[in-house]
């Protein structure tokens, strides 16, 4: 079914017009699989597409802001791709559980080749390489760790030592299958002297991690905004740019910087690579060189991501 890019826009929550249906759809799974056309249409939800598109990519979720405008930027310099089917959810999941296996959504079948697969864990990349799925990549933006809180932050958190605080209820992306706190987050904790202090040295997902005080998310870092907006958490480690895209959608959140080193911004590198066995192997080259131009920057730092080197914008070997 194809929608008006407008009507997209309001029912995707990706607005943020407040209401608890809308914030929830956008702390949820409904919008993590889009098909973008030339004509400016949208398909979700289009699992089939991941076949048939003429170009499939599987990114890291936390891009989700940002495709819309970057697709069809691409689009409208590449108009004989008529067809890109982006899937955004944590790349954790689509390593293990849709290129090293057939992977499913909603009883659908995925298909274990997208042209291009990106993540913000560079080993996915080589995994694959050891694997005979991939043996080039580029980095291509960077992103650093913030703490969210609601809207003029009535906890008067200060900074991530905060986060030893009793009085405090926490949010954070599961250490299970979200990257951002398995390889980032946890670490920052790690170097804090807090991470037994926060997660109670518990592993899971859709838990408390420490009962009442630190809930650890099912799937998305993006349910941390909708728990603050119910006043189901105070504070939890989110990207920068998720702090910087629910305000610019009006949402009542703010953010509290993390000083360097803790917010990991020399770490964390978008690493993306084609695959092996992808069908558009030369619609996946041309997006790359356009991901790598100035123009692919300035949208990814409009939207608070920090822009790559151009050193890092070569594709190199794994």
């Amino acid at each position: 079914m194809k929608i008006l890019p407008l009507f997209i826009l309001i029912i995707s929550g990706l607005t943020g017009f407040g209401t608890s249906a809308l914030a929830a759809q956008d702390a949820g799974q409904g919008h993590d699989y889009r098909t973008f056309h030339t004509d400016g249409t949208i398909d979700f939800g289009e699992i089939g597409d991941s076949y048939t598109s003429d170009l499939v990519m599987y990114l890291a979720g936390n891009q989700f802001m940002v495709m819309e405008e970057l697709i069809k930027s691409f689009q409208a310099r590449n108009p004989d791709i008529k067809t890109v089917y982006v899937e955004t959810i944590p790349p954790g999941q689509i390593f293990k559980n849709q290129l090293l296996k057939q992977g499913e959504i909603d009883g659908q079948k995925t298909a274990m080749n997208p042209d291009l697969f990106a993540s913000v864990n560079i080993n996915h990349l080589k995994n694959l390489k050891k694997k005979g799925l991939m043996n080039e990549h580029m980095i291509y933006i960077h992103n650093k760790l913030e703490l969210m809180v609601a809207k003029g932050n009535p906890k008067g958190i200060k900074g991530p030592e905060d986060l030893a605080r009793d009085d405090l209820v926490q949010s954070h992306p599961n250490p299970l299958t979200e990257g951002i706190f398995k390889f980032y987050g946890s670490e920052m904790l790690k170097d804090l002297n807090l991470h037994q202090k926060v997660t109670g040295g518990k592993e899971c997902k859709s838990c408390w991690a420490v009962e009442g005080k630190t809930w650890f998310t099912s799937r998305h870092h993006r349910e941390t905004p909708y728990r603050i907006e119910q006043g189901q958490a105070d504070v939890g480690i989110v990207w920068v740019t998720e702090v910087s895209h629910a305000k610019r959608e009006g949402r009542p959140i703010d953010g509290v910087s993390i000083p360097a080193p803790y917010n990991k911004q020399d770490k964390v590198g978008y690493a993306i690579g084609p695959m092996l066995n992808g069908r558009n192997k030369t619609n996946a080259r041309r997006f790359l060189l356009y991901l790598a131009s100035n123009e692919a920057q300035g949208i990814y730092s409009s939207y608070g991501f920090i822009p790559a080197s151009g050193e890092e914008r070569r594709v190199k070997p794994l």
